[in-house]
């Protein structure tokens, strides 16, 4: 059961309402009806994704994935805030916020179709590839935080992470050295009610957002299906880390709708009562509610939002389906930032092996020795 209480920040009621707040408010002062269209927008195209991605992997053109459904508005929000300097660190289910950096929708799943080892170049939009390990991108994010106060930069690392990952020694060292260093980041949890099949309430007596302040970081507890109040606590904590003031620690209360992958079955656990009624705090249709309020919502506005999403879902389909297959030897490209013997060894080694079914990997070797 969510917990709506004065604790949780919510700046939009589930019913569409704008609920003032005099302490948010001047930080999401410029999200008029065009503004908050384009968040919409942003989170209509971001479902229709998953959704196609979910369609691909059960007919058998991915392995995995890993579905954000009922997540839009705690990934929109908060990537919205950031800059383009600033360097995210997300785990495996920030699809939102990758297509927000600009990541290509066809490149989002290429780890999932099993055609590369990380589906793009973290330099090329600041933002690292999916972390599966859980938690270890915490400390990545930390540690490049704390390059960014020694270069003397406004840069600010943001870490992406679920409730489960709290339980991990990783998020908790994170901690201690973010708050000890006072090292511009954000550790942004998204609560999404299950760490896999085990309820949040079995690892958490308490809200999340209380363990911060016990290493000395100061949280806010947001409604995460409310995209105001995940933008407004994102830009405050980002303005915390960009003048000295140290880490923040979000908690986004938010509900995965979907399995924790399309591996898992959440009928198995989960009443569907919970999921009814989590149904009604849904991220996109609340914020529809208030668009329709401000007359944003038109046909014309509708029949466009979702063509911008069946446009990305058939490019989404188009670029998995049309993927090349990798070649063998490129397992070893990027192993390693500059080669070594061991590696090449290997490779040749790998090589010959393929060799020997008939193959003509030995003469790309020869290639791409020459």
């Amino acid at each position: 059961m969510i917990d709506f209480s004065p604790q949780l920040v919510q700046l939009l009621s589930l019913d569409g309402e704008r609920m003032p707040s005099g302490d948010f408010d001047p930080w999401v002062a410029d999200l008029d009806g065009p503004a908050l269209l384009a968040l919409y927008r942003d989170m209509v195209v971001v479902r229709r994704i998953d959704t196609e991605a979910t369609a691909l992997q059960r007919q058998g053109e991915l392995g995995l994935w890993p579905p954000l459904l009922g997540q839009e508005a705690a990934q929109i929000g908060s990537a919205r805030a950031l800059r383009s300097d600033d360097f995210i660190f997300p785990s495996y289910r920030e699809n939102a916020v990758a297509y927000c950096r600009g990541v290509k929708v066809s490149d989002i799943v290429k780890v999932w179709r099993g055609n590369a080892q990380s589906g793009w170049d973290p330099y090329t939009v600041n933002m690292a590839t999916p972390a599966i390990i859980i938690g270890a991108q915490t400390l990545h994010a930390t540690g490049w935080a704390l390059g960014a106060q020694r270069d003397e930069v406004d840069s600010v690392a943001i870490a992406y992470f679920g409730d489960g990952a709290t339980s991990e020694g990783d998020v908790h060292e994170a901690m201690v050295f973010a708050a000890s260093f006072q090292a511009p980041v954000v550790f942004f949890c998204q609560n999404n009610q299950w760490a896999i099949s085990e309820p949040v309430g079995v690892q958490a007596h308490r809200n999340i957002a209380d363990r911060a302040p016990g290493f000395g970081i100061p949280s806010l507890r947001i409604d995460g299906n409310d995209v105001i109040a995940v933008l407004a606590a994102t830009r405050i904590a980002l303005d915390r880390a960009r003048t000295g003031g140290g880490p923040t620690f979000i908690e986004a209360v938010t509900y995965r709708m979907g399995p924790h992958t399309t591996a898992d079955d959440p009928t198995r656990y989960r009443d569907p009562a919970e999921l009814a009624e989590w149904k009604t705090r849904d991220p996109v249709l609340r914020l529809h509610r208030l668009l329709t309020s401000l007359g944003e919502i038109t046909p014309e506005v509708e029949a466009e939002t979702a063509a911008l999403a069946d446009a990305a879902a058939a490019e989404l389909r188009a670029g998995c389906i049309g993927m090349a297959d990798p070649e063998p030897l490129s397992v070893f490209d990027h192993v390693y930032a500059t080669p070594n013997a061991t590696l090449e060894r290997q490779r040749s080694d790998y090589a010959g092996y393929l060799t020997s079914f008939g193959t003509e990997h030995d003469s790309a070797e020869q290639n791409r020795k020459a």
